[in-house]
């Protein structure tokens, strides 16, 4: 029986983001449902397999996960060899706690920069508490390259793309729509995941969307659309 994960709108949703890309870029098969974050049926479709009512949810068999880290937690064991985490315990630690800092924290910049990826590239200038998280971000990302991140294996956080790497997807977002200015070494992770073929099949979905939801568009009552 096919995973199934149900997922938000991939122009906004960038909690149900995180999975799905782990998961193509793995190629781990499944099959996804797509429900506007503001269906009126929202709550119908997600209340009974959700503990939370929300998205991301992963469905396996009579397995039910939701919130995007658990179910990369739930992937890396399902299938070792999708290889999610390092396989270095050093580097495994440093992963998981960068990805719970990502999960738990970073709301300045989650509320002024929200996701959306049909907003063309207009730069945005972020509020002190904003930039203050963009710096950690930049830091812990230089961190994570310098120390784990070997060209051989790839040009991400640890090497090869894993699960922190899909924590950080909906930054590496953020950091692009809204202009924000980052340092070289930034900018060439942003592109390097930016060119991944999955995140370009989210992203083309994403703008193939006709949802339009306010509270993710800053410049509202103006949508600005690519």
């Amino acid at each position: 029986m096919a995973l199934k994960l149900i997922i938000g709108n991939k122009n906004y949703s960038s909690w149900s983001m995180r999975p799905w890309i782990a998961m193509k870029v793995a190629k781990i098969p499944f099959e996804e449902t797509v429900v506007s974050l503001n269906a009126p049926n929202f709550k119908d479709v997600l209340g009974p397999v959700s503990g939370t009512g929300k998205v991301p949810t992963l469905i396996d068999g009579d397995v039910r996960v939701w919130e995007s880290l658990a179910i990369l937690e739930y992937l890396a064991e399902k299938f070792p060899n999708a290889r999610l985490w390092p396989a270095d315990s050093a580097a495994r630690a440093l992963a998981r706690a960068v990805s719970n800092e990502m999960h738990a924290g970073f709301l300045p910049l989650r509320r002024h920069m929200p996701m959306n990826l049909s907003r063309p590239v207009i730069k945005r200038e972020p509020t002190p508490e904003a930039a203050a998280n963009v710096k950690r971000i930049e830091t812990m990302w230089s961190d994570c390259r310098a120390r784990y991140g070997r060209k051989a294996d790839g040009p991400f956080l640890f090497g090869m793309f894993g699960a922190a790497d899909a924590m950080y997807a909906p930054v590496v977002a953020r950091l692009h729509t809204y202009g924000v200015d980052v340092s070289a070494a930034t900018k060439s992770y942003i592109d390097a995941v930016m060119a991944l073929p999955a995140w370009q099949e989210w992203h083309a979905a994403a703008l193939k969307e006709t949802w339009v939801l306010a509270e993710d568009e800053v410049d509202w009552p103006t949508v600005h659309r690519v």
